[in-house]
């Protein structure tokens, strides 16, 4: 007989303030130019919608989402190196989705490289759709790099 090992569940929840030098470290891991602990504590503080995602107790991944004017904005999604390939990037960003869904926007946007293949790939399959570029938005290793604005209209849904 053999057995056969499921991976543990992943599963998402409110980031809280002492969450955030594990979420730094991710950044810093996973990013060339990443945020710092106090752009994290900002956003906590600013009430952005923090979360994080845990598997078997530690934070492997997190989202932040800001929320105003009828529109979301996801800020940062990111799941550390070691755990990508694995879904977790599709189910943190469908958390950040329905997040939106419960604020009742109308659309959510994001901004991505375009270096960054593997978001490029996910984002329209979760139903976004690039609408600009951002000539030379993001720091990168030789200048610039531009960012690949998206987005998602919410509709309401159907009764």
């Amino acid at each position: 007989m053999v057995a056969i090992l499921a991976e543990p569940r992943s599963q998402m929840r409110v980031m809280r303030i002492d969450d955030v030098e594990a979420v730094a470290a991710i950044e810093t891991v996973a990013y060339e130019f990443p945020w710092t602990p106090g752009i994290f504590r900002d956003c906590l503080r600013a009430g952005y919608e923090c979360w994080v995602l845990e598997q078997s107790g530690e934070i492997i991944g997190y989202g932040i989402l800001s929320v105003a004017a009828g529109e979301a904005h996801l800020l940062n999604a990111c799941v550390a190196p070691v755990q990508q390939g694995h879904g977790h990037g599709r189910h943190l960003v469908k958390r950040m989705i329905e997040l939106a869904r419960w604020h009742r926007v109308q659309r959510i946007f994001l901004e991505v490289r375009p270096s960054n293949r593997a978001a490029v790939a996910l984002y329209p399959t979760l139903g976004f759709n690039e609408i600009a570029m951002r000539p030379n938005y993001y720091p990168a290793k030789n200048g610039r790099e531009d960012a690949i604005v998206m987005a998602m209209e919410l509709l309401p849904p159907e009764d």
